[in-house]
Formats: structure tokens, C-alpha cells, sequence
């Protein structure tokens, strides 16, 4: 009873201690490895004001766990552009009009240590309308191999036709592997990982939120849209499989976005990519020309992958905004379903306004994120009151990534201007230089540009105080957004 009685005296203390330890651990680890100083001061408050659940949300959001080996799962000799002038920026024909983007290329390339290719094709496919035909029909004529990764695979006709059109091609003996993100499998009930396996199709699951074992990781998901069929054929953009992307057919939810088909040198270096996600989520190599033969060109566009993500590919995508912001002399064209930039890349969007550069940043007039949109619109009057155009375009959401620089380079994929994609999703993007691409993408800004209406530094002055204290409020939080 005496020992009963002493532990019953003890335990608030041990428990006070065990609380007292994790806040100070956490916050000393939060000082020590948080980058931006708004999310360091941000965990700290929440370590030190939720005792106990402060430190626990940390250790399962606040913690980059993930550590890839981002190395070539192949031999030197066989990466697309691997002969000596491809590696060159000074070897590489651009337009006279792009002369000045050597810089950026240059930059690029020591961002994201990947050759710069010529020789590629890029064909922009506009909705799920014109990209799921174009993908299916890829599926259908395989005769070797194809590797799919996607954030949401959603259970309906659209994914459903998906699953069968990968069946039938294992059926015809083509190699398949599909890769989803572990919360894009849960937008649809139930899970198209179901009609997967009952189709045999082998597939992995990113980062599964539900494993004790990566917990800590739930925070990093896997954004990217990859498909490369026989290893020549590239799909990547902005579209996941889902049925509201098919807007010619009104759907309940439409979604409008983008896509894009490639064929050359640059395709390698999707497949480079899916190979490696592919390996660390199932420690499968992927390897041989059933995965990546040959590539010859197709096409007159100079193109290189970004990967981007929370591993050894930290903030590439966010370098190369700032560099293309940087050595922009004409103008610099946005498109994108999220705005909630840092200081950084505010200062810089800001700083090409001031060098006479025309800044347009085309927003969605809702997004599908209700609070994304009060952290964006509590930070417009920054790029407003320097000389940047903002834009709102109608509805339906458009959910399209692009930036256009000088009318010569054009950036495409997956990737967001905001926190989560630049600092915790994994993405993929791809810089373009070719002037008809950018045309061709400029001309499809325009026909988003119908109906949209320009915002207004008065109208963002002329918001309630209450509106004004809830934008801001929630931009606090944009490094949990």
C-alpha cells in the first residue's frame, strides 16, 4: 500500500518531466532543422501551448523522414542524353529570341543535375477529354512495358476503364506497374487498389498512411502524374484519373487541367523517375530496354525533368521558379489552382515587376480548397501594390499548372505555388524551351483568360476587417496547408 501510495505522489511529476522533455526536444529540433522561420515559430507555439499533443503532431507531421537515393537505377551509358555535348548548355541550339535564357538553363542544370535534351515532341492535351483518349490509346497499342504513377486513382467509369485497359495488356504480355499515393487511393470508396488486384494488375501504394512504420511521414505525399508507355511514349502533367476531368461529359465536380504527351530523348527521364519511386516503394529495379530502350528524336523542343520533393530533391522546383523569375526581361505568364508563395518567391515575382517585367498570375475564382484561397488572398496585395496582375478566372475549377517566360520557356507538371508542393510533395515538372510550344500554351492561357476578371489592390483594401483577420489568420498556417 506505502509503494501504491508513493507512486500515486510520483507519477504527476514523471508525467510533468515526460512533458517538459518532448516540448524541449521538439522545439530544439524544430530551431535546428526548420528552414522557414515561420514554420519553426509555428511548431514551437504548438509544442509549447498543446502539451503533449504539441510534440506528438511534430513528431508525425513535423519531421521529414523520407531519405531516397536519388541515383540512376542504370548505367551512365544508357541515360537518355548521356553523350558528351547533351550535358553541354553551350552545346544546346536555342531560339535568337532566347539567347538570354542560357543563364537559366545553365542554372537549371545545377539545380537539378539533369541533362538538358533536345530533339522531343510536347503535345498539350486540354482536359481529361482529350488526355484519358490519348492515354488509353497509349495502353492499348503497349507492347513491352508501362509505368503509371498518379495521386488520385479514383474507383469510377473513367478509373474503372483504366484498370481494364492495363488488364488487357497484361493479358498481351506488356510489363505493367502502378504506383499511387497513399491518400489518393482513399478519394473514392472503395479503393480502386480493389479492382486492381482483382485484375492482377501489381501496384504499390506510396507511403501508406495507415503503417505504424510511416506514421511519421503522412505529412509527404506523392503528387506526381507520370505514365510512359514501352518506354518511349511520356504522359505527365497536372491530371489525376478521375472521372471530373471529363468536362465535355458535366461531370458533378468538373475539373478542368492539363496534360501533356511526350515523345523523345526527355521521356527517359520520366521513366527515370517512376523507376525510382517505383523502387522505393516496392525495392523493385525496373531496368533493361523493356524499360528503357533507345530514344531518338521526335521533336524540336529542348526539354528537362524536375523532380522535385522532401529527399535529395529539396526545393529544385522552387529554385528553378526563382531562376526563370530572374533572367525574365518581357514577360512572365502564371497559371495555377493554389497561390500561397513565400517571401522569397514574392520578393522575386515583385522585383521582375519592377524591371518592367508584365507578371500575369491567373488564379481560379474558387478553388476547391476554401481555406488555400483566404491564405491567397491575404498575401495578393504584395504582388498588387508592385505592379503584378492577378486574374480570376470562372468557374469550373481550373486546376492547370503553367509558366510561360519571354514567350520562349515554358514550365510544366504537377507542381503548385504553395508551401505543400514546394517543400513537401513529391512533384514532377519539365522546362520547355521552344517558342511554337509557347505559343501554342500562351494561345491556351488566352482561352482561359475569357470571362476572367482582373483583381484590384482596392478591392483587397476594401475587404472587411473580419475577412481580413480570417485571410490572415489562415495564412499563418500555410506551412500546414
Amino acid at each position: 500500500m506505502e509503494f501504491l501510495n508513493r507512486l500515486a505522489a510520483f507519477w504527476p511529476h514523471a508525467v510533468a518531466l515526460l512533458t517538459l522533455l518532448s516540448a524541449l526536444l521538439a522545439s530544439a529540433h524544430a530551431v535546428l532543422h526548420k528552414r522557414d522561420t515561420r514554420a519553426a515559430v509555428l511548431w514551437i507555439a504548438f509544442i509549447c501551448f498543446l502539451p503533449m499533443l504539441g510534440p506528438v503532431l511534430y513528431l508525425l507531421l513535423g519531421i521529414n523522414r523520407v531519405r531516397r537515393k536519388a541515383q540512376s537505377l542504370r548505367a551512365p551509358a544508357s541515360r537518355p542524353g548521356a553523350n558528351p555535348t547533351a550535358d553541354t548548355v553551350d552545346s544546346i541550339s536555342l531560339h535568337p529570341d532566347a539567347v538570354h535564357l542560357r543563364q537559366l538553363a545553365e542554372a537549371v542544370k545545377r539545380i537539378v543535375r539533369q541533362p538538358l535534351v533536345p530533339g522531343n515532341k510536347v503535345e498539350a492535351l486540354i482536359n481529361g477529354d482529350a488526355a484519358y483518349p490519348a492515354m488509353l490509346a497509349a495502353i492499348h497499342d503497349a507492347t513491352k512495358s508501362i509505368g503509371l504513377s498518379t495521386y488520385i486513382f479514383d474507383n469510377d467509369r473513367n478509373g474503372l476503364a483504366f484498370a481494364e485497359a492495363l488488364r488487357e495488356a497484361i493479358g498481351r504480355g506488356v510489363q505493367v506497374r502502378v504506383l499511387i499515393d497513399a491518400a489518393g487511393t482513399h478519394y473514392s470508396v472503395p479503393s480502386i487498389t480493389h479492382a486492381l488486384r482483382h485484375a492482377h494488375v501489381p501496384f504499390g501504394v506510396f507511403l501508406p498512411t495507415l503503417a505504424p512504420w510511416r506514421l511519421m511521414s503522412m505529412n509527404l505525399r506523392n503528387h506526381r502524374k507520370i505514365m510512359v508507355v514501352d518506354g518511349r511514349i511520356g504522359f505527365t502533367g497536372g491530371i489525376n484519373l478521375r472521372e471530373g476531368n471529363l468536362v465535355a461529359q458535366n461531370p458533378k465536380h468538373p475539373v478542368r487541367d492539363l496534360h501533356f504527351r511526350l515523345e523523345g530523348p526527355v521521356v527517359g527521364q520520366l521513366q527515370e523517375a517512376f523507376a525510382i519511386d517505383w523502387a522505393f516503394t516496392t525495392k523493385e529495379t525496373l531496368s533493361g530496354e523493356v524499360w528503357f530502350p533507345p530514344l531518338e528524336a521526335r521533336g524540336g523542343v529542348v526539354a528537362r525533368a524536375i523532380p522535385d520533393g522532401p529527399d535529395e530533391d529539396f526545393e529544385k522546383l522552387r529554385w528553378t521558379m526563382l531562376a526563370a523569375l530572374s533572367c525574365s526581361r518581357h514577360s512572365v505568364k502564371i497559371v495555377t489552382p493554389y497561390f500561397v508563395p513565400d517571401n522569397t518567391l514574392v520578393s522575386a515575382l515583385n522585383l521582375a515587376a519592377l524591371r518592367g517585367v508584365r507578371v500575369e498570375i491567373l488564379l481560379p475564382a474558387n478553388s476547391n480548397l476554401r481555406y488555400v484561397d483566404w491564405a491567397s488572398r491575404a498575401l495578393w496585395w504584395q504582388v498588387l501594390e508592385r505592379g503584378c496582375k492577378i486574374w480570376l478566372g470562372p468557374p469550373p475549377f481550373d486546376h492547370s499548372k503553367l509558366m510561360i517566360v519571354d514567350g520562349q520557356w515554358s514550365l510544366v507538371g504537377s507542381g503548385n505555388w504553395d508551401i505543400r508542393s514546394l517543400r513537401l510533395n513529391f512533384e514532377f515538372n519539365l522546362e520547355c524551351y521552344c517558342p511554337i510550344l509557347a505559343k501554342s500554351l500562351d494561345d491556351i492561357i488566352q482561352g482561359k483568360m475569357q470571362g476572367a476578371r482582373q483583381v484590384t489592390l482596392e478591392e483587397m483594401d476594401a475587404r472587411s476587417l473580419p475577412i481580413k483577420l480570417r485571410d490572415g489568420a489562415t495564412r499563418l498556417l500555410s506551412p500546414f496547408l
